[in-house]
């Protein structure tokens, strides 16, 4: 009789096993949501971040990460010089320019 019982007791645990492609399955779609939803975006914002630093050029008026709004006034390649008012020019790093603003956004701020 003790015969018949590991044999039922074999067969409910390898029932019980779960099937490995399935697993393969799950674990390939975690990955592609996961491209798809975290690493494809910052790669992309990313790119552009990289395409808005190497276009910039003397003239362009831009914003900071800290919220400064100025005009570049001398761009070198770590570097870029901003002006803020008339006697302020400040140096920031390229990679603290956050955007580049329209034409004429520092003069329609300043005419508030």
């Amino acid at each position: 009789m003790s015969f018949f019982i590991s044999a039922a007791y074999a067969q409910e645990a390898a029932a019980a096993q779960p099937n490995t492609m399935v697993t393969w399955i799950f674990l390939g779609g975690f990955i592609v949501v996961f491209y798809f939803m975290i690493l494809r975006p910052q790669m992309k914002r990313g790119k552009e971040q990289r395409n808005l630093l190497s276009a910039l050029q003397k003239g362009d008026e831009v914003v900071t990460t800290g919220g400064i709004v100025g005009r570049v006034t001398k761009v070198t390649d770590e570097f870029v010089v901003l002006s803020i008012s008339e006697s302020v020019q400040l140096k920031f790093q390229k990679a603290a320019v956050a955007a580049t603003l329209p034409k004429g956004t520092i003069k329609a701020i300043d005419d508030e």
